[in-house]
């Protein structure tokens, strides 16, 4: 038979043939399985997602972003899925008035700046003990707008720390009560006159009038002059009192008054009106109003002089 004649090839190596193929093959995606990682779909791990589910609860802004040191602004935050907020805090003081008017809304009112300073107050959205997200940190700048944010928050500066280079100090003389007062009632914006001064950081008893020293002048002073506009309180009148108001003490009911002080801080609790105080003798910055009158002086009265705002 000529060489280049093929012969017959037997069912036998065929068979051989075909079986090392298989195995070729197998082996080569075995391989390629393993160089690849190839990972059967079902047990491939689900990609990370960086952004909020569609319907979780986020924060996102605050209008107005400032307001007045002493509260009471409105304000409106705004965001996605706000429906069950029930707290707002500013600077960790709660806000006043949550309300939820809508999925994305929520209106409160701002309380007083800590100590009525200036600063930039964190915000926090809750619904009940589960703090919101925020799209960006969220931040209430609190400033002096009004007199009396002036008024409260030189109080709040001084009421332990003494601005005797520019006052003077009258606790040699009886007492700095009411030269404190009175300070508090220039950063309001009140000006001196006639009748109520000091000058020359009342170096001197010809510097300073009893009007602006000496309480029972101050308290007449306060009841005969209508340009100040002033309204008498009592205690039963407490509820109309406000911040920056005046409170005159009469502690063995003689009806010669004692002692003056600035009020710091009204509150309702449990129904009632709480009153504190920031004041010179004894020095302090949010002094209770039935303390002062039951255990520190029993027995003891005050009234109050309600400042136009």
């Amino acid at each position: 038979m000529p060489s280049s004649a093929r012969r017959p090839v037997s069912l036998r190596v065929r068979s051989r043939r075909i079986a090392a193929v298989v195995i070729v093959v197998s082996s080569a995606l075995v391989w390629a399985g393993c160089s690849a990682s190839v990972t059967p779909e079902d047990e491939r791990p689900a990609a990370i997602s960086t952004s909020a589910p569609a319907d979780a609860s986020v924060a996102s802004a605050i209008t107005p972003a400032s307001g007045s040191v002493t509260g009471g602004t409105p304000i409106t935050i705004t965001g996605t899925g706000l429906a069950d907020v029930t707290d707002v805090t500013i600077g960790g003081v709660p806000a006043a008035d949550v309300t939820v008017t809508g999925d994305g809304e929520v209106t409160a009112v701002a309380p007083a700046a800590l100590h009525f300073q200036p600063a930039d107050a964190a915000i926090v959205v809750s619904s009940g003990n589960e703090v919101l997200q925020q799209s960006a940190p969220l931040n209430y700048a609190y400033a002096v707008v009004t007199g009396v944010d002036a008024q409260m928050q030189y109080a709040l500066k001084h009421w332990n720390d003494y601005n005797s280079d520019e006052w003077g100090n009258l606790n040699p003389v009886g007492g700095d009560c009411a030269n404190f007062v009175s300070q508090t009632l220039i950063q309001r914006g009140w000006t001196q006159n006639d009748t109520w001064f000091n000058r020359n950081a009342a170096a001197t008893i010809a510097d300073w009038s009893p009007a602006w020293g000496y309480v029972p002048a101050m308290d007449a002073w306060l009841a005969s002059d209508p340009s100040l506009g002033l309204t008498k309180l009592t205690l039963d009148q407490r509820d109309q009192v406000k911040v920056g108001d005046i409170g005159i003490f009469d502690w063995n009911l003689n009806e010669i008054p004692d002692h003056v002080m600035l009020v710091s801080r009204v509150e309702v609790v449990d129904g009632e009106t709480k009153i504190a105080f920031v004041s010179h003798n004894l020095d302090g910055d949010y002094r209770d109003l039935d303390n002062v009158i039951t255990v520190e002086h029993p027995g003891g009265n005050a009234w109050f002089w309600s400042i136009p705002a």
